[in-house]
């Protein structure tokens, strides 16, 4: 889909509304119902159910929504239900969908590119026929294609004969940071306290009376929601620490050839590739910025307040030897464009939703473990529920798991 006049006009009324936020600190009550910290996708929509619930809410972020250091920052991230057994991220992510295409039509701003999404797998993995399985029990579109029957439908990927795919139609990309800030900028619009401000680590236990800023400022509520991401062990380092571990994920945009249909929207689609021992995962010619393509390598830690942003040898070496095998066209192709961003990993992969141990009034939102950014309408739905008591909590999510 190309951006149109009324694409342009959207973003710059998100943008503006978004530089308006700056101006918050200073309206409305500094009591709230309940304070948010973070303002990615699992903090932003954990902040628009509790609106939806009648909830006075404040939304605090050090650096701003889905700012460049953040988990939920960059240009694009994968929507799709294709997850093996695990058939409640497989709902979640159908769910989540129609929130993310409702605040796109709310808001007149492109933030969903349908092309598809396809799941790669050697045919012996018990990934795609647990896919399809799940798909199917939700009654999502979807198609089990052979190695052949990729060339012949995808031209620009190459699979072996050991090798299958699921194919997800009505699945795409989103476009993340602009979307994150299109929430917030309708939340702020609506009436939402915004803070930008970095907030020191709760002392104690018991009942929190408050947040303290690195200014000295105090934010009150009756309840608080840390969404923070890969900051959760700095924050929380005795409850937290190594159960989540920021991870530096080094993504490539590489120049598709010169008069190439078969790597835009609608011809190629998204993709994600159990490929080796850590897969990879990218996008097709999106906005004319290349074809992106992240291969995940061993774990390298990151501090996401100080980590200078800059690719490595070892990625871009892993990479260029994934696409020389998966995109021979894009065997040589120019690396156009370059960022660095991270995960927040938590054993098993599994989301932490849960409350604070030490804290009766404090809840922790985080370990999206690189998967979690699609699933924020339906992350934000089950902590507005559990807030309110009207949701039990489920298990998988605990802190102590």
């Amino acid at each position: 889909m190309l951006t149109t006049r009324r694409t342009v006009t959207g973003i710059m009324a998100a943008t503006a509304l978004a530089a308006s936020t700056r101006t918050m600190a200073q309206r409305g009550s500094s009591t709230y119902d309940v304070a948010v910290v973070g303002a990615g996708s699992f903090g932003a929509w954990t902040a628009y159910a509790l609106r939806q619930a009648g909830q006075r809410v404040c939304l605090i972020d050090a650096y701003g929504p889905a700012n460049s250091r953040a988990s939920s920052g960059g240009e694009s991230r994968i929507i799709r239900s294709a997850y093996g057994a695990q058939a409640i991220y497989s709902r979640w992510a159908m769910e989540s969908l129609v929130e993310w295409k409702a605040l796109q039509a709310r808001n007149g701003t492109h933030l969903f590119e349908p092309t598809g999404v396809l799941a790669i797998a050697k045919n012996s993995d018990s990934f795609l026929d647990e896919t399809g399985k799940a798909l199917m029990a939700l009654g999502l579109p979807h198609e089990r294609l052979s190695a052949g029957e990729v060339a012949r439908r995808f031209p620009a990927f190459h699979l072996d004969e050991s090798e299958g795919a699921v194919f997800e139609p009505n699945s795409g990309a989103l476009l993340a940071r602009r979307a994150i800030q299109t929430l917030v900028a309708e939340l702020v619009a609506g009436g939402m306290a915004w803070r930008s401000a970095a907030i020191r680590p709760p002392k104690g236990s018991g009942t929190l009376p408050g947040l303290t800023t690195a200014t000295g400022e105090t934010i009150s509520a009756g309840r608080y929601v840390f969404a923070c991401g890969p900051w959760l062990p700095k924050v929380f380092p005795d409850v937290i620490g190594a159960k989540v571990r920021p991870d530096r994920a080094e993504v490539f945009f590489l120049g598709v050839p010169e008069g190439s249909t078969a790597f835009e929207p609608g011809v190629m689609p998204t993709w994600l590739d159990q490929y080796g021992i850590a897969g990879a995962y990218g996008f097709p010619n999106l906005e004319a910025r290349g074809c992106k393509v992240a291969v995940d390598g061993d774990p390298v830690a990151i501090d996401p307040d100080l980590d200078q942003r800059t690719v490595t040898t070892p990625f871009i070496e892993a990479m260029r030897e994934f696409v020389a095998f998966r995109f021979p066209a894009l065997a040589k192709a120019p690396i156009v464009e370059t960022r660095v961003c991270q995960y927040e990993m938590a054993k098993g992969e599994e989301y932490i939703l849960d409350r604070h141990p030490g804290f009766d009034n404090v809840w922790i939102a985080g370990g999206g473990s690189g998967h979690g950014f699609k699933n924020g309408p339906r992350v934000g739905r089950y902590m507005a529920q559990v807030l309110a008591g009207s949701g039990a909590a489920d298990p998988r999510f605990s802190i102590a798991r």
